[in-house]
């Protein structure tokens, strides 16, 4: 994904260094051995009730293009997954607009049974840390286990489980804090925290100051389909292949409707207990859809608020506003 600007160009997403290499592991995922840009997952995490690989046959399994073509002002593809998952046909629809920053996703799960979570796995990457502003949030929370508890394969800075309302805050596993919203380039490790969206925000935000880069990079949803968002602190924390300790200065943003794992994110979980929705419940005459929204901008400085306005998206930040062209109906609808 790149933003040509005229002087310059912005490629706010990340690609693994080990795409294209030989001698990977035998028994790699498709999803981890291309793993880049912003994906589905469904299920996100573990796939313990169907049979297929982390993150679900979405995020491993070939798309193909059902259209792809000039809108008005625009271009639009639609794309179908070529296996089913629990029954479901599942599509997705990107747009862009002539002028508008941004990528514009629809999902569509077509039919079905049983309860799927679902989330998307965008990606940045930074050469020196950042920091990151968000839309309000109820809580942040990390779950029961760390991504790497064995320290011969890797290392973890935040405590697991533990649980915040604020994200400057967060307890780590010496029994010190940090803070959630500050990505140091030098602190080596692999943390995944959920921050929950609060019920009254029209709008979930995640805005990205990445230093290095110069730019602002802003993951947008409707909270109302995707209420939480998870941030998965990618920096040289695993030593074994293909991670080798090269994966350097990533940050996932994750906007999803689950838990960790498929039988837990339709059983009990904490989330649920708070009155967090982790699942869709599918039905064979039924579809759902969720939408979301890439994008950067040639910001060096995070907003403390961001709104929708007609055919606007609003920035504020200190003793200013930023403007910039967007689709304020689109999180809000379904694609034409």
């Amino acid at each position: 994904m790149a933003m040509d600007l005229g002087d310059r160009v912005l490629r706010p997403l990340h690609r693994a260094p080990w795409i294209g290499e030989t001698g990977l592991p035998a028994d790699i995922a498709p999803g981890l051995e291309r793993l880049s840009g912003d994906f589905l997952c469904a299920p996100f995490s573990r796939n313990d009730i169907e049979e297929a690989p982390g993150h679900g046959w979405p995020a491993n399994s070939p798309w193909s293009v059902v259209s792809s073509s000039a809108i008005p002002g625009g271009w639009r593809a639609t794309l179908r997954l070529a296996k089913t998952v629990f029954g479901a046909t599942i599509e997705k629809t990107l747009t862009l607009r002539d002028n508008h920053p941004f990528l514009y996703q629809e999902h569509r799960i077509i039919g079905g049974s049983g309860e799927l979570p679902v989330a998307h796995h965008a990606m940045s990457v930074m050469a020196r840390g950042g920091k990151l502003a968000f839309s309000p949030k109820r809580f942040a929370e990390t779950p029961a286990e760390s991504l790497e508890p064995d320290p011969a394969r890797g290392r973890y800075k935040l405590a697991y489980p533990a649980r915040t309302l604020d994200i400057r805050r967060f307890p780590t596993s010496d029994g010190g804090v940090t803070d959630l919203a500050a990505y140091a380039g030098n602190d080596r490790r692999e943390d995944f925290v959920i921050l929950v969206e609060e019920p009254a925000n029209a709008l979930g935000w995640t805005a990205l100051q990445r230093q290095a880069e110069g730019d602002l990079v802003l993951v947008l949803k409707n909270p109302s389909e995707l209420p939480i968002t998870m941030l998965w602190y990618s920096n040289g924390g695993r030593d074994y292949a293909p991670w080798n300790g090269r994966h350097l200065g990533v940050l996932g943003i994750e906007d999803g409707r689950t838990a960790v794992g498929h039988r837990q994110s339709i059983g009990d979980n904490t989330l649920k207990a708070a009155g967090v929705p982790t699942s869709f419940a599918l039905s064979p005459d039924l579809t759902i859809s969720f939408r979301h929204i890439l994008g950067a901008l040639p910001l060096q400085a995070l907003p403390h608020s961001v709104e929708q306005q007609k055919n606007t998206l609003v920035l504020s930040m200190e003793g200013r506003e930023f403007l910039t062209p967007f689709d304020s109906g689109f999180l809000s609808r379904a694609t034409d």
